[in-house]
């Protein structure tokens, strides 16, 4: 048996349960025996984003001890998205090259 730390962060609130969890435990069944759920609602535990010292884990792989597992949050938009719509309205207002992207 060892602990592992699950955590789950907010803007405004952040948790961090530690459980201790046999060989053999998945990060799945981790994050359900911590019961983070009661303190996150919104955490759904079919659609599960997790990681460990952020790198991406499937629900399904096994704990080491060291590990953490972090919950991850859906994002509010697209990054990608956000730079080329930050880029379009640069061109519009004539802050870059419209043909080379570069500034002026």
């Amino acid at each position: 048996m060892f602990p592992i730390d699950v955590i789950y962060a907010k803007p405004e609130q952040q948790k961090v349960i530690t459980v201790t969890v046999t060989k053999g435990t998945t990060f799945y069944e981790a994050v359900k025996q911590s019961g983070i759920v009661a303190f996150f609602p919104e955490i759904d535990l079919d659609d599960l984003k997790l990681g460990s010292f952020s790198h991406q884990m499937k629900p399904d792989d096994v704990l080491q001890p060291g590990q953490r597992i972090e919950i991850y949050r859906p994002l509010i938009a697209d990054p990608k998205e956000v730079r080329r719509r930050r880029a379009d309205k640069a061109k519009e207002e004539g802050r870059i090259n419209k043909t080379t992207g570069a500034k002026l």
